[in-house]
């Protein structure tokens, strides 16, 4: 049903594609300001839709700074939100809102970074109240890439790697066709380039695609199953430890083929298996869903993903019978040193 309505709106494909032409064109030419804030900006952000790996590259850098005592915050648009316009989110020890107000994506990282985190569709209106409200002297942009209204001291497009090797396929295609949010040229705007193979093995960048990289600093990132842990007391278990055993896996991200890969490579069982939309925000009916195929599959265990643990946990009563586990991922790179390198020399 979603190719039928892909190729019915192909057509608007020529409108997207003379829009988001004409936007850049206005900012390359100066026509559109481009304003700068009181603060160093790291943007992460692709050219498709979802699925890249943006989100777990955000969390890499900011660990890093927080280590070199970095004054650091987050700002994301808030994607999924039930809400509108500048939320201040956390402040680095207190989250001041519910995961429906501010996101998914960003409260996770505001419980595990506890660095102070905002969201707002303005990155610059944002960006000046993240720093007013927690004098932060460093911002990550999570998924900023196409927003460029602000000025970004260092700009970083990722790639999933599975998406680069579809060349020729409907997936390459402009938006409502395709997954690209913009065309290949607009790598000319990055400063560095992320390719993420995930949890598959490092291949080439196809030939077709490499004149767009060229002269790019260009970086490998994998994603590592740290474990998983208990979405109710935060317990830690080693990946070997579900082994062997039959789960049910519920899933509710842009890409999932990568979440069901990682569990599958480790040896976990995804016979049994509930895929929903990207940011899904779950009804008890649902749940209630959830629960029935637990029990008819006979799984020892609901297994999910971090961006999805945030929203289950609210129905603890439901799972109160139930144990809820989420994989911990974390994102390195082939070159992690010369990466951790740019970084500290773009704050520095």
């Amino acid at each position: 049903m979603l190719e039928i309505l892909r190729i019915l709106f192909s057509p608007m494909v020529f409108i997207y594609s003379f829009i988001v032409n004409t936007r850049n064109y206005l900012f390359d030419k100066g026509v559109f300001k481009i304003r700068k804030v009181d603060a160093k900006i790291i943007s992460v952000g692709n050219i498709m839709v979802g699925g890249a790996g943006k989100t777990p590259l955000v969390l890499m850098i900011a660990s890093l700074l927080k280590r070199k005592q970095k004054k650091t915050g987050i700002l994301s648009r808030g994607y999924g939100r039930n809400s509108h316009g500048y939320i201040f989110v956390s402040d680095g020890e207190r989250i001041h809102t519910s995961v429906d107000e501010c996101g998914d994506e960003i409260y996770f990282m505001s419980e595990e970074l506890k660095i102070p985190t905002a969201v707002c569709e303005s990155r610059v209106e944002g960006a000046k109240k993240l720093i007013k409200d927690s004098g932060v002297k460093n911002i990550i942009l999570d998924d900023a890439f196409q927003h460029r209204w602000i000025y970004r001291d260092l700009n970083i497009v990722v790639f999933d790697q599975r998406f680069l090797n579809k060349v020729g396929q409907i997936d390459q295609k402009l938006l409502p066709l395709g997954l690209m949010r913009e065309s290949f040229n607009a790598v000319k705007r990055a400063d560095v380039v992320v390719i993420n193979r995930k949890f598959a093995e490092k291949k080439m960048i196809p030939e077709k695609l490499k004149k767009y990289f060229q002269g790019k600093p260009l970086f490998h990132s994998y994603y590592s199953a740290e474990g998983f842990y208990d979405v109710k007391n935060r317990n830690f278990f080693e990946v070997k430890e579900f082994r062997g055993q039959k789960s049910l896996v519920v899933c509710g991200v842009a890409r999932p083929h990568s979440f069901l890969n990682g569990l599958e490579i480790n040896n976990i069982d995804i016979a049994n298996k509930l895929l929903y939309p990207d940011h899904k925000n779950y009804s008890l009916q649902e749940i209630q869903g959830i629960r029935k195929k637990f029990y008819d599959t006979n799984s020892y265990s609901v297994l999910t993903t971090q961006k999805d643990a945030v929203k289950l946990s609210k129905f603890s009563k439901e799972f109160d019978d139930i144990d809820l586990y989420y994989l911990k991922i974390e994102l390195k790179l082939d070159e992690q040193d010369k990466f951790e390198e740019l970084i500290l020399n773009t704050i520095n």
